[in-house]
Order: structure tokens, then C-alpha cells, then sequence
């Protein structure tokens, strides 16, 4: 960690406000370099992109707890500045570590020579992430699709990469159906109002999303669908419904007009279970269908691999604490699972899970080495997954903390692991985490080989996160990115 630190203010409150003017005036920067250039800022692996003025400042200050460096609106303006005075082809770029890299190297060049340099590749760029826009359909519209539909048109940019074409559902009895879809996706109880606007058209059939028009098909099973009747061509098909689980079922979306299918759930058989991240290499042009695993799986085998190929790995447990979903009951009722009929809302539920055992799948070296099971808890959404392991050598908190950390900030995993280092942390600071899990690093417990983590995870919305990457892996999207991570 750098130990640059800058002085203090003398006076606070105007340097706030100065500050304050800066992440302002960073706002249309940031949005002219992504609606004309495609070309996305983050903040230490959080997007700069559609946030408030307060968002920006509390992710610089993300960044001055986490790396112990001084990193201020002062140092990020410039660059963002500079990049915008570019003409730059579409690409992903780290503005905080863009600041800590030329910090770190004490550069004699200025801003713009910086920039100009570290950005050469793709200046008068105009290579794109896909050659042509991909569509998308999802298959099923529950708590995974209309989140995923949210990062789709979150995602939307210039609209020439993911495009959300259609969502294919059951007609319900309510004369209003298409007017109560829409009202889900704009509120939420957990992840809050939609940011955009939803218009819905009832005779046509359309939710106009953002500006995105996004066909609503009514069909009881797959093979009723002819996707090519409403202009879609090539989709990928997001399976959020886990009604089929197998090869043969999920074939069952290969109609005309969709190519590929994404099932959100775990798959079963032959069909690659995919964490993004960690064995996402399966994910071959020619392959028609994939399972993104479970969340939990997602949660734990980042951090698993990690600890796999740097102290090794015994054995161990896994004990996952998790929020109630849809298949538990409200109230005592019959239900066909083992204690499950009991009130979710009232009662910590103990039952199984399959996550420990789908590790193989996605780190075949740990096949038989861990067991698993699951306490589903009254609290509607994020998890936690207590790893128990027995390493392969010793180590100590500190260092064991500080591994996990230089991944979650700066290894090719950002994305998948996050680190938190508060002491007061709970279960409702990780709602909307885009992470596949957070480490609780004041929760580590060591001692000699075995060691005890404790690492957060939000089910519902960082699972999403995981399933979109998993599709742009599937779609072939590849953006540059700045700076180069870490292996």
C-alpha cells in the first residue's frame, strides 16, 4: 500500500465544496464519454456512470480507506477531463487507478501527456465491443429477470452491444397484466425505484424501457414462441424461470430466432456450470447452452480459487446464512422440502444446499473436499457464506487479509471479489453490491492452517451482475480495458 497522504484541509467545509464542484462538473463528462463514445468510468471497479454528485464523492472516499492513499476529485478531475478532449474508441476505464498508477510512478509528464500515452490504443478508435448489436430475451420475468432486465438497459449505452428485445411470460388472469409487470420493475421493496422511465404501450404489447422498445410475448412453453415473427434474430435466451434444468429442456428454447441459451439457476447433467471469472473459458463460441451456477456457488468459489492456488486448500465447510426466497412459504404450509413449509418470515430454517458440492464443477481439484448446508433466515435478500478450511499451510489474519484484498482490488477477479474493512458492517450495506461476494475482513479468523471467512453476498443483485457477465462472455463482447488488471 502507498503511504501518500494529503495534507489536511485547513478548512474542511470549503474543501468540501470544492470538491463538491468537481464531481459535478466530472457528471457530463462522464455521461457525453458514454452515450457518444461507449466508453465507461469506474472508481476502483464502481461505476462512475449515471451517479449523483454524492455517489462520485463517497466512491473517491471508497478508495482512501481501502488502499490507505490519498485519492481526491482534485487528482480524478484531469483525467477525466483529458479523456473527454479525446476522440476514444469504446473501452472500460478505472479513473481511481489511473490516478494511484501516475501517483505511484511519480510521472514528470502532465495530464494530458499521461492520458494521451496511457490511452494510445484506442484513440480515433473505432473498433467496437461486437460488430453487431446482440439480442437478448428473457425467458421468464421473477426477481433474477427483472433485475437482469434493469443492467441490460442500464448496460444499453449507445445501444450497439446487449439489446434487450423481448420478454417471453405466462398471460395472468388480470386485465391489467402488462401495466402490473411494468409496476415490478419500476419499485422494488429491496433494490428501490428503477432509474429511468417505463412506458407501456397495452396494444401493442411493449414496455418501452428507457427509450428501449421491449416486445412482452405470452406463451405457456417455449415451443410456441417463433421469435423471428417479432423481428429478433440470433438471441440468447436468459432461462430465469428454472423450470428446465437439463440439456434436453432448455434445448427446448432453440427456436427460430434464438441461438443460445443462459440458465440462471444451476444446471443439471453434462451443461457447464459457469462462474464468471473463474471458468468462464468454457464458454465457447459454440456453445448453445450454459448454466450460471447458483448465487451461492458464484459467492464462494472466487474466494475458494484464490485461497486454492496460493495456500491450498484440505478440506472444509461451508455454511451458508441465507435470506428467504419465493419457494419457502409465508406462513406454515405444506411444501415438499424438509422443514421448508415453516414461515419464512418467522423462523431460521435449516436445510441443504447443493453449492458446496458444485465447487467441482467449476475447480475440479476440490471435488470431495467440502460439505455444505444452508440456514435460510428472516430477511428478504444478501447472504453470508462462512467458509471453514483447512489450508494447506499457515498463515496469519494480516496476511491472509491482505492477499484477499490485492484481489479484490487490483487482480482480474474485481468483479467477482469485493473487501470491506468496517467494523460495523450488516447484511443491508451489501444490497446492490455488483460483487459475487465481499470479504468481512474484521470477521477473519486464523489460526496455523485453519482459517475461518466470513464473506457477504447480495443473492438477488450481484448474482444478476454475474449472469450479465456471463452473457457478454456468451455474446463475444470484449472491451479494452485501463489499466490492465492484474492476472
Amino acid at each position: 500500500m502507498t503511504e501518500q497522504q494529503r495534507p489536511l484541509p485547513s478548512d474542511f467545509f470549503k474543501d468540501w465544496k470544492q470538491r463538491e464542484a468537481l464531481a459535478e462538473s466530472m457528471i457530463p463528462l462522464i455521461g457525453k464519454l458514454y452515450r457518444e463514445r461507449n466508453v465507461s468510468c469506474y472508481m476502483y471497479g464502481k461505476s462512475m456512470v449515471n451517479k449523483s454528485v454524492t455517489d462520485l464523492m463517497k466512491a473517491h472516499r471508497f478508495v482512501r480507506q481501502v488502499e490507505q492513499s490519498e485519492l481526491s476529485e482534485f487528482d480524478s478531475h484531469p483525467i477525466i477531463e483529458s479523456m473527454a478532449s479525446l476522440s476514444l474508441g469504446p473501452a472500460h476505464i478505472d479513473i481511481g487507478k489511473m490516478v494511484l498508477k501516475r501517483q505511484r510512478q511519480e510521472d514528470s509528464r502532465t495530464v494530458e501527456e499521461f492520458v494521451r500515452e496511457e490511452l494510445a490504443d484506442i484513440i480515433q478508435s473505432d473498433i467496437k465491443p461486437l460488430p453487431q448489436a446482440q439480442d437478448v430475451v428473457l425467458y421468464g420475468f421473477g426477481r433474477i429477470g427483472r433485475l437482469v432486465a434493469r443492467l441490460l438497459v442500464e448496460k444499453a449505452g449507445g445501444g450497439d452491444v446487449l439489446r434487450l428485445k423481448a420478454i417471453v411470460i405466462r398471460k395472468s388472469k388480470a386485465a391489467n397484466d402488462l401495466e402490473k409487470r411494468a409496476a415490478l420493475l419500476r419499485r422494488d421493496s429491496v433494490h428501490g425505484s428503477f432509474k429511468g422511465t417505463i412506458r407501456v404501450l397495452e396494444e401493442e404489447n411493449v414496455l418501452v424501457i428507457n427509450g428501449n422498445p421491449v416486445k412482452v410475448i405470452y406463451a405457456n412453453a417455449p415451443s410456441e414462441v417463433d421469435y423471428t415473427e417479432y423481428g429478433i434474430s440470433n438471441a440468447i435466451v436468459v432461462d430465469n424461470t428454472g423450470v428446465w434444468r437439463d440439456e434436453e429442456g432448455l434445448r427446448g428454447h432453440l427456436r427460430p430466432g434464438a441461438s443460445k441459451v443462459i440458465l440462471t439457476a444451476p444446471g443439471k447433467g453434462d451443461i457447464p456450470n459457469i462462474v464468471y471469472g473463474i471458468n468462464d473459458h468454457e464458454i465457447t463460441p459454440d456453445r448453445e447452452v450454459v448454466s450460471a451456477a447458483s448465487c451461492t456457488t458464484n459467492a464462494i468459489v472466487p474466494v475458494l480459487k484464490c485461497l486454492l492456488d496460493e495456500f491450498g486448500v484440505e478440506h472444509g465447510h461451508v455454511e451458508t446464512v441465507h435470506a428467504y426466497t419465493n419457494d419457502q412459504n409465508l406462513i406454515d404450509n405444506y411444501h415438499s422440502g424438509d422443514r421448508r413449509g415453516r414461515s419464512a418470515a418467522l423462523n431460521m430454517v435449516l436445510t441443504s444446499t447443493g453449492a458446496a458440492k458444485a465447487v467441482a464443477k467449476a475447480i475440479p481439484e476440490l471435488a470431495g473436499k467440502l460439505t455444505g448446508n444452508a440456514i435460510r433466515v428472516p430477511t428478504p435478500n444478501v447472504s453470508m457464506a462462512i467458509l471453514n478450511l483447512q489450508l494447506g499451510r499457515e498463515t496469519t489474519v494480516a496476511e491472509l487479509n491482505e492477499f484477499i484484498r490485492d484481489k479484490a482490488l487490483h487482480s482480474s477477479l474485481m468483479q467477482q471479489i469485493g473487501y470491506t474493512i468496517s467494523t460495523e458492517a450488516v447484511s443491508t450495506d451489501f444490497v446492490g453490491s455488483r460483487q459475487a461476494c465481499v470479504l468481512d475482513s474484521q470477521a477473519t479468523i486464523v489460526e496455523g492452517k485453519s482459517a475461518v471467512l466470513y464473506c457477504w453476498y447480495d443473492n438477488e443483485f450481484g448474482y444478476s451482475c454475474q449472469v450479465l457477465r456471463c452473457l457478454e462472455k456468451m455474446a463475444g463482447v470484449s472491451w479494452p480495458l485501463y489499466p490492465q488488471p492484474v492476472a
